[in-house]
């Protein structure tokens, strides 16, 4: 834990996960702020567009901050590692593809590479490539999910047990026994994003952290399973219609169409519930309150300081008894 903080140069082990197109300078400022690690989420936005709020969030904050590149899914990847270069930006965090053909370039100009993984054969191959670090992400987690559909739980064990690089823990982590879990799991540190979402500084549609606040425990549903693309979503009109239409037989290209960032952007900056969907992971049904992103990170530590206390006290009565 203590080396990730380093490393990374953050005072809290919680970095926030990469939002695609609705990414913004505001909350991942707030979060470097506060202690952690803010991430701009470059999803499908071009390489100007990143640009800007590249330079919007280094106008807010002279703390470190990470850039993700979903390698599958922008088209733009290339152009984005010469961006994070030419700004200085000191970390990346590249999911959702094959992280090999971009560490090297990322390590001769001094940048931490975080990869994203989902098993613990993925951890091996982006720890062999040369990752600095990695965020092992269970299915709870919301928006596109691997489809090996391994929980966080029974994930991170297996790959801090496999690799000798750190481990975050990602999915289904939205307080401090979260990461009191996570971290006696054998990981170094947390990534969160829903919880975040519900944060006084995201400047996300009402409707939307509304949503998430109301949101019960089984209030979230996975589309996409039977096309190879799983994606967790919360419940709203256009989930149900997404839904069925899947299951009457949904082409692939209906599918990408339909969970475009477009849709995205509706759903979560225009609030848009009919015609716009929203990402949300199992752990809405843990979000109760709005508070600002420092009040949220410095009750996680504190509260997971207090668990992993009382479960050490507890455990030495068991054993003096």
């Amino acid at each position: 834990m203590i080396y990730v903080c380093e490393k990374l140069q953050i005072k809290y082990p919680i970095i926030q996960g990469g939002m695609g197109n609705i990414s913004n300078a505001k909350l991942t400022a707030a979060v470097s702020e506060a202690g952690g690690l803010g991430t701009i989420g470059c999803g499908t936005m071009t390489p100007n567009e990143v640009e800007k709020i590249i330079l919007e969030t280094k106008e807010l904050t002279d703390k470190h901050f990470a850039i993700n590149i979903a390698i599958s899914v922008s088209p733009y990847a290339s152009e984005l590692i010469d961006l994070v270069i030419k700004h200085n930006v000191p970390i990346v965090s590249l999911s959702a593809g094959n992280p090999a053909p971009y560490i090297p370039k990322l390590h001769e100009h001094g940048v931490t590479v975080i990869a994203l993984v989902a098993s613990v054969k993925h951890a091996q191959k982006a720890e062999a490539a040369g990752a600095d670090i990695l965020v092992a992400e269970g299915f709870e987690a919301a928006g596109i999910n691997s489809t090996l559909e391994l929980t966080t739980f029974t994930l991170i064990p297996q790959i801090v047990k496999h690799v000798k690089v750190p481990v975050i823990a990602a999915g289904g982590i939205g307080d401090g026994r979260g990461l009191a879990a996570a971290l006696m799991l054998g990981a170094c540190g947390v990534q969160i994003g829903t919880r975040l979402i519900a944060t006084n500084e995201a400047p996300f549609h009402d409707t939307y952290k509304q949503n998430l606040v109301r949101a019960s425990d089984t209030d979230t549903l996975l589309i996409g399973r039977s096309l190879g693309r799983l994606r967790r979503i919360l419940k709203t009109p256009y989930a149900w219609r997404l839904t069925d239409l899947e299951k009457s037989g949904m082409t692939i290209e209906q599918y990408n169409e339909m969970t475009s960032e477009k849709q995205h952007v509706k759903g979560a900056i225009e609030g848009d519930m009919e015609n716009g969907f929203i990402n949300s992971g199992q752990i809405s049904g843990l979000i109760e309150d709005i508070p600002t992103v420092k009040e949220l990170l410095d009750s996680m530590m504190e509260v997971a300081e207090d668990q992993l206390n009382n479960s050490v006290m507890e455990f030495r009565k068991i054993q003096n008894n």
